[in-house]
């Protein structure tokens, strides 16, 4: 038996679905992890949930990257009890300017940057979403701008190592069927793998 070009297209969302479910697991599981270990900064945290974001921004689209993202924040926050709070905005700010900002380089720029870089300028966009998040909710005075150098240090080094993880999990992942291009050099494609899921 073989698929028609329906049933190949539900197989693929079909799958898309079931893996980025785990990966909003995964990330939501990581975040609330991260957020458990003591930190000298309420705000400041490694965000090893953003390796999620980069790979399925890789793996997939953009959309699926700000899909990622935003359960992980707002499932975080309804298993902690914060969802509303100072914490919660900041991390949304965070993670919406990341999001954005690596979803922009990844299109303007994918070619030429790996995915270490994507991750260090989705940081640096991480700190400046929660600077500003917390100027305008937290502590409303110029004063905060201060500590944007060693937060945006802190950020870059967290970056390079969520993309240094991503982009060894992506080299992984990228070797499943499920994830293979259609080239003409591969034996095995994802459209392949979903034609023996229909057999």
């Amino acid at each position: 038996m073989t698929c028609s070009a329906v049933e190949s297209a539900e197989l693929t969302r079909a799958r898309r679905q079931v893996f980025l479910a785990l990966f909003i697991a995964i990330a939501v599981t990581l975040h609330v992890l991260e957020t458990l270990l003591p930190t000298p900064v309420p705000w400041l945290r490694l965000g090893l949930a953003n390796i999620m974001t980069l790979v399925a921004l890789y793996l997939y689209d953009g959309r699926a990257a700000w899909t990622i993202s935003l359960a992980r924040v707002g499932i975080g926050a309804l298993l902690l009890g914060r969802l509303f709070s100072p914490g919660f905005w900041l991390a949304a700010a965070g993670a919406i300017v990341a999001t954005s900002a690596m979803i922009v380089m990844h299109r303007v720029a994918g070619r030429r940057l790996s995915p270490i870089g994507i991750s260090a300028i989705g940081a640096a966009g991480h700190a400046l979403g929660q600077i500003l998040a917390a100027r305008l909710l937290v502590i409303q005075h110029p004063a905060i701008w201060q500590i944007m150098p060693l937060f945006l240090f802190f950020t870059l080094f967290s970056g390079i190592l969520t993309g240094w993880l991503a982009s060894g999990l992506l080299e992984q992942l990228q070797q499943h069927p499920a994830f293979q291009k259609n080239e003409a050099d591969n034996n095995t494609s994802a459209d392949d793998y979903v034609e023996r899921a229909c057999r």
